[in-house]
């Protein structure tokens, strides 16, 4: 899973609590005219991370009561509001394996608390009623820089899986990665989107079981590869464990033991024989291993998980066509270091000569614009969408990256650009 998760604190949690409490005590109000509980409503978010960019006039927010927990996606304020949805509906050991970074999830918070670190220079008196997010990347446009980061065992989350998900990313033509551990074909995936979607791989530690699944993506038509490196070294995953212990489920109906039985449910190795393979990350994979990759490797490569300047560079002397930075979402190792902070040693690295996206804790079009402006060409999101996915199924990953897509062309016009190309450093600053 890549991704990127930081759960709501305490403090953001109870002040969401106890507005959504103080306006549910209006609307009960005989003082109170229903039509100024929804005016309310938009004045208590102001100041607030929930003020409401989808709308300056807070009298044309519907009325309605919302409990602690949303139960429609139109509910929602922004994506952190998926998240108790989402908690809400799935089992502990689900929700456990979603919210789990490694050890204390210190890196997991650390990609969160990196974008507080920058600020927003905005600019004025410029024309900005028409703006254009498209990104070009590898010759294909996409009508966003924000790209769903692939997501492992989506069935564990809603029974529609990356098909639902695929739905939504059409909607508005944003791309996504499937991993090789997806719930749903690539095939399948490619079809519900209407267009070629990246194909993570996991490599395992069977060569032939390596090329199958290289072969099999690019048939359907995947135009990049992309070999997640920063899964090499194991992980301890102790908010998984926690949350597995509330669990009353047996869960060795659905997990037995071995590689074999671990990916039986897995459409991608479907009719490939895995009785060699004793893991899936490919323990051991070094720079010789991407030199073979690249070798059999028709399309784009990409590496996921790259952090360093020094890394960056050897991947351009391997051949590999792009770059992901990443940390898994706080998942790979407890580093304490934001991927947003990584971001601008390996963009400095590569100079321009390939593309660099990253991951790694965004939830606002805040936090994209920051990512843009230190020199990403996109951004990757995870949790957020999945959050949807869990409690609404592909109405929630549509509404997910309506919102994200909303406040990120909302701050476009607050730092005067009208293009991504005209997101430059200049628009932000460090604090």
């Amino acid at each position: 899973m890549s991704e990127t998760f930081h759960p709501q604190s305490g403090a953001e949690t109870e002040k969401l609590f106890h507005r959504r409490k103080f306006l549910e005590f209006l609307s009960a109000s005989p003082v109170v005219a229903p039509g100024m509980v929804s005016a309310l409503a938009g004045l208590s978010a102001l100041g607030t991370d929930a003020a409401m960019a989808q709308s300056y006039d807070v009298l044309r927010q519907s009325p309605g009561n919302v409990g602690e927990i949303i139960d429609s996606p139109s509910q929602a304020l922004n994506v952190f509001d998926f998240e108790p949805a989402a908690k809400k509906a799935l089992p502990p050991a689900h929700y456990g394996y979603l919210a789990s970074g490694v050890d204390s999830d210190e890196t997991l918070k650390a990609n969160r608390a990196g974008f507080e670190k920058i600020r927003i220079r905005a600019r004025r008196l410029i024309d900005v009623r028409k703006i254009d997010t498209t990104v070009k990347i590898f010759g294909e446009t996409w009508a966003s820089p924000i790209v769903l980061a692939p997501v492992s065992s989506q069935a564990a989350f809603h029974p529609e899986a990356e098909s639902a998900v695929a739905r939504g990313a059409k909607v508005k033509g944003h791309q996504m990665i499937l991993s090789t551990v997806g719930s749903t074909s690539i095939e399948d995936v490619i079809k519900e989107r209407g267009a070629p979607v990246w194909y993570m791989l996991y490599p395992t530690d069977d060569w032939a079981v390596t090329e199958a699944l290289v072969r099999r993506a690019e048939k359907a038509g995947a135009p990049a590869i992309v070999l997640t490196v920063d899964r090499q070294g194991g992980r301890n995953t102790e908010t998984l464990f926690r949350e597995r212990r509330l669990d009353t489920r047996t869960c060795s109906d659905c997990h037995t033991p071995g590689f074999k039985n671990e990916v039986s449910r897995k459409p991608m190795f479907d009719d490939i024989d895995v009785s060699k393979v004793t893991n899936l990350y490919g323990t051991g994979m070094t720079w010789d291993y991407v030199k073979r990759l690249r070798g059999i490797v028709k399309g784009k490569l990409v590496l996921k998980g790259i952090v360093t300047h020094e890394d960056a560079r050897k991947a351009l002397d391997y051949g590999v066509d792009a770059l992901i930075v990443s940390n898994h979402g706080g998942r790979a190792e407890e580093s304490l270091e934001a991927t947003i902070d990584a971001l601008p040693e390996v963009v400095q690295a590569v100079n321009g000569r390939v593309p660099v996206l990253i991951d790694g804790g965004f939830r606002r079009g805040t936090d994209v614009i920051k990512a843009l402006a230190l020199g990403a060409n996109a951004v990757c999101i995870g949790r957020p969408y999945v959050w949807g996915l869990a409690a609404f199924g592909e109405p929630g990953v549509t509404a997910v990256l309506a919102i994200m897509q909303r406040e990120f062309e909302t701050i476009m016009r607050q730092v005067g650009a009208t293009k991504l190309a005209e997101i430059t450093p200049a628009s932000v600053s460090r604090a």
